[in-house]
């Protein structure tokens, strides 16, 4: 059987709302008869040919299987720093709390002991990773596991906080509405 008839085959048994986001490493197990080179050029074919969807570096989307409106960009960030401690924070938090007015629209902020960076997701949106020096058993109390977004999410007095931390603008707070949270 064809190398791109197997893959469509058994990402269609696979792949389902909650696991629709593969790295080249899921893809790569599910061929392991071909050689790199082969391999990659698949990759490439089926990018071209919209089978899969290049997220971006290192993710691909199988759009086949919708996931749950809005949780893109989160269930993607999870996945890109599998190996760090993240947490939804920032503008994210403080917009879904009421407490700045402002609503970021297809934009992510996430805290994470990786690296920071920008991630760009094309029509789907940007994710931005902030850095932490933070240890998970420091914010212990501060932060809660969001299984909608398969991330730990920050309260808001702690998302307050890496406002401050990380040198945010904080213009946009509403601090009658944050103080309610404080």
């Amino acid at each position: 059987m064809q190398p791109l008839r197997r893959l469509m085959q058994n990402l269609d048994k696979l792949a389902n709302a909650e696991h629709y986001l593969f790295t080249p490493d899921d893809l790569r197990a599910l061929l392991p008869d071909l050689t790199d080179s082969a391999f990659n050029t698949l990759l490439c074919r089926v990018s071209k040919d919209q089978h899969l969807t290049r997220l971006c570096r290192g993710l691909y989307f199988f759009e086949k299987v919708a996931p749950i409106s809005g949780l893109l960009l989160f269930h993607a960030a999870a996945r890109l720093r599998a190996d760090c401690l993240n947490y939804i924070s920032l503008e994210t938090v403080l917009s879904d709390a009421g407490v700045i007015s402002q609503i970021p629209i297809n934009h992510i902020t996430v805290m994470s002991s990786g690296r920071s960076s920008v991630i760009s997701c094309g029509r789907w949106g940007t994710i931005e990773f902030v850095r932490t020096r933070q240890k998970p058993q420091d914010l212990e109390k501060l932060i809660y596991y969001d299984a909608r977004c398969k991330l730990w999410r920050a309260t808001v007095p702690q998302a307050l906080r890496d406002m401050r931390v990380t040198h945010r603008n904080t213009d946009l707070i509403d601090w009658s509405v944050a103080n309610e949270f404080v």
